[in-house]
Formats: structure tokens, sequence, C-alpha cells
């Protein structure tokens, strides 16, 4: 029998800040979202006195008083650690899909002969030897009884290791487990599933199949399957490619001028692109669009929209950047303080599947290329070691992050520095 493991990362944002400055072990600790706005992330310590998505000037006294260190959102280093913990636990099972920036699935699949909890238990232990990230692991036949699994290994244990395999054992972790806390559902669906008498993940389990496809969807059936430990969702070992992407930031402090606007939207227009390229897709449009504070009345407001379909689908930051700032260009309208814009690339396709017109003269024949090299070398020293001077370069309307920790993974001059003492 096939197995699946989850592998979580425990308070990962504030796994990350302990990582490197250790005298914040067993300290409360909450990480704020942009422009140090709202809570996004909570240590346990700081549960019991911070609601998650509390916003922080609400909660500051509170903060003050308990001793609660707070941090804005630290990306880089956030994503240069999940990186190094994928990188560990590809070195124990090569099946694995990235399911998030701190979760993880394996299969266990050739694993028959393995004790999988002396194994798992060894993954978590290696995973803190070398990354410093505490993580919990569940291990059942499904990858939905696997993330049950590991809430319970999170919940209820103490070495944050569960297996979930016998038939008896994932009928009782069922019967109290809510049916609003399993994969998939929700609190809109359980409230709909509670009108059929289903209140558990068991009485989900026992449910009829074919009566939840007709007043659910065939997912539900899935789900039912997956919960009496038939497998239905495989593992994914590549990312589906994403439909649309977005990139948008609310500004540190609010731009009046389309210059700055304009540097905006090449920056987020940039980024857009990146993914774009490491998708392998091409976009067939972009949307571009800004606004106002909604929450300043005393302010007038104004928000708009602009779209725009390329004659030929492109991944070429030059290009997309162009056609972003001329789609500001049309919107922008003088007078206002803007707090937010930002850019989608739209009609995405896989480049392969790419048609080329002989007759478009605004493709870049060296467009490629360009774009190859620009990657590589941002990839080999460091995001925007190479930019567009589109781009801006003291970009004063940056998200604000007063309260964040050093890049210490990323950035040559932010490294850690060990002091010996004799």
């Amino acid at each position: 029998m096939t197995l699946f493991a989850l592998v979580d990362c425990n308070n990962f944002y504030a796994s990350c800040e302990r990582v490197f400055n250790p005298a914040l072990e067993g300290k409360p600790i909450i990480v704020l979202s942009n422009n140090d706005g709202c809570v996004i992330a909570r240590s346990n310590e700081a549960k019991q006195f911070i609601e998650m998505g509390a916003p922080y000037f609400k909660c500051r006294p509170i903060c003050e008083k308990q001793g609660i260190a707070a941090f804005s959102s630290n990306y880089e280093l956030y994503g240069d650690m999940s990186t190094r913990v994928m990188s560990c636990l590809q070195s124990f099972c090569p099946e694995i899909e990235i399911y998030s920036i701190d979760e993880a699935f394996l299969s266990f699949a050739t694993f028959n002969n393995f004790n999988l909890l002396d194994y798992s238990t060894e993954i978590k232990t290696r995973v803190k030897a070398c990354t410093g990230i505490p993580v919990s692991i569940g291990v059942a036949p499904t990858k939905t009884l696997a993330k049950i699994a590991n809430h319970i290994a999170k919940k209820q244990t103490t070495t944050g290791v569960f297996v979930l395999g016998d038939p008896q054992a994932i009928v009782a972790a069922l019967a109290h487990f809510p049916v609003a806390s399993i994969w998939g559902v929700g609190r809109r669906i359980a409230a709909r599933l509670n009108k059929f008498a289903i209140y558990t993940a068991g009485d989900l389990m026992r449910a009829d199949p074919k009566l939840m496809r007709r007043e659910f969807s065939v997912v539900m059936e899935k789900l039912i399957a997956e919960l009496n430990g038939i497998s239905c969702i495989p593992l994914e070992e590549l990312p589906p490619a994403k439909q649309q992407i977005m990139s948008s930031r609310s500004f540190g402090t609010p731009i009046v001028l389309l210059s700055e606007l304009e540097e905006s939207v090449s920056t987020y227009a940039a980024r857009a692109c990146l993914k774009l390229r490491n998708q392998q897709s091409v976009a067939g449009g972009i949307y571009v669009f800004l606004h106002t504070n909604p929450f300043r009345p005393d302010q007038k407001q104004y928000s708009n929209t602009f779209s725009y379909q390329f004659t030929q689908p492109t991944d070429d930051t030059r290009s997309i950047v162009t056609q972003a700032k001329l789609c500001m260009k049309k919107i922008y309208k003088p007078g206002f303080y803007y707090k937010k814009a930002g850019v989608m690339l739209l009609n995405l396709m896989p480049k392969e599947m790419q048609q080329y017109d002989l007759f478009n003269k605004t493709v870049k024949s060296n467009s490629a290329e360009v774009m190859n090299v620009l990657d590589k070398i941002n990839q080999r020293f460091g995001k925007k070691t190479l930019f567009l001077c589109a781009e801006g370069i003291k970009q004063p309307w940056q998200a604000r992050r007063n309260k964040i920790s050093k890049r210490y993974t990323t950035q040559w001059h932010e490294l850690a520095k060990v002091i010996c003492k004799k």
C-alpha cells in the first residue's frame, strides 16, 4: 500500500526568525503583512495574546506589555529557508510535491520495507539539524488523510510525527475531527454538509458518495474516497502552470506622481515576467490597475483599470514593461493620492505551443537570449543585479518594512557574524 507523508513547517515565518536569532527561542513572535499592517503569522507563544489578521496598530500595546517581538515580512529569508527545507526533504524522498512555502507531500510508494514512523522521525530530526526549522509529519494512505495525520502530529503528540495507517485507527481519528477542518472543505461547505447531519470527518466518510456528488460535485465524491483510504489525488511533482500571474503591493507612502506609478508597475511587471518564464509560459495580454485608499474617506477616491492584448504572446520583460507603462498612462489622473497599483498577465499559454507571425515586426529577434542572460545573472549574483531602468533606483514608494530582520542567507552584507572570545 502506498503511503503519503505531509511535512509541514511549524509556525514557519516565526521559526525562520528564530534560526539566526536564538534569543527568540521560547518567546512570542508575530510577523506582519506588507506595510506592517496586519498579523499574518504567530508563534505558539503569541497565539494566546494576538488574533490572526489583527491590525498591528491595535495590538501594538499588547505586544509591548507581553514582550511580543514583531517583525516585518522578510520574504527573501523565508523563500530561501523554504528552498533549504525542500532540498533536505528531497534527499530522503525523490517523489515530492511542494504544496506551499512551508508544506510538502512525499510519496513512500517504494518504501515498503521501511519503518515509516522511524524514518519520518529521522526526516524531522535531519531537517531541524540542517535548517533549524521544526516540522511536523503526518503519514497516511491518502493525501487527505495525511493532512489529518499531520494535524494530529502537531496537536496531539510530543514527537511531532504520526502514522495513520491502520483502518481502525483511521475510523477513531475521524470520529471527532471537525468536517470544516478537512482539507478542501472550509466553513461554507461545512455549513451545507451540516444540513445532511455531517459534522465530523467520520460522518463524511460514511456518507453516500453518489448523493454527495449530486449535491456538491465529483470533488466531494473523491474526498469521501480519500477518507476511506482510497487514493484519488495523485502526487503532483511539477506544480501546475498558473492561468494568470498577479503582482502588486500597497505603497509605503501615497503616490501622486505618474513617474513613480510607472516605476511601480514596471517593477511589478518585471516580477510577473520572471514567474512567467519560470513556468515556461508566454502572456497574451496585460491588465493594469490602480486605486486610492478606500479607508481614507477624507480624501478624493479614484480607481481604474486598463488591459492590452499583445499582437504576439511574449515573456520578454522589456515588451511587457513598455505596455504596462502605457496602460498606466491611460488610467492615471493627477490630483489623487494613490495607495496601490498592480499588474496581471493574462491569456497564458505554454511557450512551446506559441505560434509566431512572420509579418509581426514587434517581436524582438534576440528576446530569448537576452531574457536567458538576465535570469542567469540574477540567479547567480542575486535578485536585481540586472534590472530595467524603468523600475527606478530609490523606489520611495516601496512598502514599509520598518521591523524587518536581516536577509541572512541571500545578502552578503547581511550575513550573520560569529564572534569567538577566549
